[in-house]
């Protein structure tokens, strides 16, 4: 199911996905706590993002795994499959911190909904979901540039 799409590697087209989705994911996160205003305008768009970038982020873990194995069948070795590993760790510390980025949008959603049936919290609910959100949106910034950086390095480091 990871491997191939229409013929390609599965990897190379889904790393699209995750490069635009986390980055809007972080980005719409970070502006939805500090643009209250702007709440009831974001809140859609935050809710599909939270369901979809970590969703686009264990399908590029997947089938990156798929095609690493693919490589490694092929007698790939050495110092590319060291950064093939690199770049591996790197997309898994991203999907860990994507998921619960994702989770915790939705549960900042949820509380600053002000829907009548969410039951009342204590006030200090809703800073520390912010806080959650705006640490792990900037971790998520950071690792996508780290795997997609190590990524690009290994396929395009020695080309030009």
């Amino acid at each position: 199911m990871f491997e191939e799409i229409l013929g390609l590697p599965a990897h190379v087209l889904v790393v699209h996905a995750v490069v635009v989705f986390v980055p809007l994911l972080a980005v719409l996160a970070i502006g939805y706590v500090g643009l209250p205003r702007w709440r009831h305008r974001l809140d859609w768009a935050l809710g599909i993002l939270a369901v979809t970038a970590p969703v686009t982020a264990f399908v590029a873990v997947k089938s990156g795994e798929a095609f690493t194995d693919a490589l490694v069948a092929r007698g790939y070795q050495g110092q590319i499959l060291n950064q093939i590993f690199e770049h591996s760790r790197y997309g898994d510390i991203l999907f860990r911190i994507v998921l619960p980025l994702g989770i915790v949008a939705i549960l900042l959603l949820v509380v600053t909904s002000g829907h009548p049936r969410v039951p009342q919290l204590p006030n200090l609910v809703t800073p520390v979901l912010a806080v959650a959100v705006v640490a792990l949106s900037i971790g998520a910034l950071v690792y996508v540039y780290l795997t997609g950086h190590s990524g690009a390095e290994a396929v395009w480091g020695t080309t030009l």
